[in-house]
């Protein structure tokens, strides 16, 4: 994957993209996979910025497989539906078998 002359941003949208349909990331795997290690918290910044730029964020979550983000997708439930849409069950907004569906950029690419 050609990354090196897009900007942060652009690159985490390019390996939310990879995401696997039925399948989810965290923040801090997109960051350590863009060699920026601390940087979780701005692949959270940049998942917020996504909306309309054809990009799963809602396979986007966080390390313990909580939906945070949530409150950034219209309707109240979004990121929720479109999970459970693609077979992953949520209960109180935690991923069920978070291990089983957990997506590594860095072992997968």
């Amino acid at each position: 994957m050609q990354l090196e002359t897009l900007t942060f941003f652009e690159k985490v949208y390019q390996v939310a993209k990879l995401v696997p349909y039925g399948r989810v990331t965290s923040y801090g795997a997109i960051a350590n996979y863009l060699g920026a290690r601390k940087s979780a918290r701005m692949v959270g910044y940049a998942m917020n910025g996504s909306h309309n730029k054809d990009v799963p964020a809602h396979r986007v979550v966080n390390r313990k497989g909580l939906l945070t983000g949530k409150h950034h997708f219209d309707g109240t439930n979004l990121m929720q539906q479109l999970l459970e849409s693609e077979g992953i069950e949520v209960v109180d907004n935690q991923i069920q078998n978070f291990e089983k569906v957990f997506w590594n950029p860095s072992e997968e690419l």
